[in-house]
């Protein structure tokens, strides 16, 4: 076995999914906030798409993606944030956002160089770090604080960190704390970046999903297409999570390297799947739909768990709520005490340093669940 599967703890996600089963096995109605996955339908033209380009012969795909999909994926990158890509050079298909963010710390890490590691937030998505481990490479997690906005600001970090920094992950809107930025805050972290030979790494999964009256989150292409690569997902958006689709964008030289790395262990996602993410990434109206339904669920969760004494830190976008434990108490301890009337939440803990005293709520739920879960609420 390789050592570092052997010393990792429990993917987080994989405890929750035990716990629910556990739960269900007992017979108690779930309210599952934990897992990011949410309840509402994926649009029907989608899977309409799918069915129609299944082939009646069934061949390998290509990791490259079909121009369908890399078109479709730049139109929206031109759409959504005002960028003009290349869709033949600048954008890679990928299953999803998560193995293609794993996957790129062995593509752009050589340990024997001196630029050996990998800088992250905590608490965090914790795939970054297991991409730096099984890379060969060191992981570096930056606790992050409510003082600096979750932000993690590259330009306070030590001169001999930066150096052997090989690649610098962002992730905002962030999970799990909801943080957003400017292009003011990307504009500044793509300054340090350059100076320092630093791959900047922007995980834009939530970029869709921002709630009423507040300014939609930007994209580091935005401010920059050199030297940085940012990361979609179709999962969240449009309701995909289980076609497991997203793309890559950004440098045309990394993007080149990275395909090369990528065709060696058939990561290429099935035509089929392409053709209904094609579909996804030309349409905004169903995303529209889907960020009013994220909005209406936090604003019911954020009145309920005000009158129930919980704090939560205001976001502007996003797919979870960061959350106080009530009268600083332990979160793993609060969540048990949730697990007992069938509500799952995620220990802050569950994402690294920096999470002590907090837990995750994913707005997974309908609005009428979100409100028979506050009703049930320990106090």
């Amino acid at each position: 076995m390789n050592p570092v599967l052997r010393a990792l703890k429990p993917y987080p996600m994989a405890e929750l999914q035990r716990r629910k089963a556990e739960l269900a096995k007992a017979g108690i109605r779930i309210h599952d906030f934990g897992t990011g996955d949410p309840v509402e339908p994926t649009p029907a033209f989608i899977p309409e798409a799918l069915r129609a380009a299944v082939p009646v012969i069934s061949q390998y795909p290509s990791v490259a993606g079909t121009p369908a999909l890399r078109q479709a994926a730049a139109a929206y990158l031109q759409r959504r944030f005002g960028v003009a890509v290349d869709a033949a050079t600048q954008v890679l298909p990928s299953a999803g956002s998560k193995e293609a963010i794993f996957h790129l710390g062995p593509a752009f890490l050589d340990p024997a160089s001196g630029k050996d590691t990998i800088v992250f937030g905590v608490p965090g998505y914790p795939v970054y770090e297991s991409s730096a481990l099984f890379a060969g490479g060191r992981a570096h997690p930056v606790v992050l604080t409510r003082e600096h906005g979750f932000r993690l600001e590259l330009e306070r970090l030590p001169t001999e960190l930066l150096a052997r920094t090989a690649i610098a992950w962002l992730n905002y809107p962030h999970n799990p704390t909801g943080a957003c930025v400017d292009t003011g805050y990307l504009a500044g972290q793509v300054a340090i970046a350059r100076a320092h030979g630093i791959l900047l790494a922007s995980d834009e999964c939530y970029q869709d999903l921002w709630f009423d009256g507040c300014a939609p989150p930007p994209s580091i292409l935005q401010v920059a297409t050199t030297g940085v690569l940012a990361f979609h997902s179709c999962s969240k958006r449009s309701g995909m999570t289980g076609y497991r689709s997203g793309f890559i964008a950004g440098d045309a030289k990394l993007i080149a390297e990275y395909r090369r790395w990528r065709v060696h262990f058939g990561v290429g996602s099935p035509e089929f799947i392409e053709r209904a993410a094609a579909a996804a990434w030309s349409d905004d109206a169903h995303a529209a739909e889907r960020r009013a339904v994220f909005a209406a669920k936090y604003a019911v969760l954020a009145e309920g768990l005000a009158a129930l004494g919980v704090t939560i830190l205001p976001s502007q976008a996003g797919l979870y709520i960061w959350a106080q434990v009530p009268g600083g108490g332990d979160a793993d301890r609060y969540a048990a005490r949730c697990l007992e009337r069938g509500i799952v939440i995620s220990p802050g803990g569950f994402f690294g340093d920096g999470g002590t005293g907090w837990f995750r709520l994913a707005l997974v739920p309908g609005v009428d669940a979100c409100r028979e879960a506050l009703s049930i609420w320990p106090r």
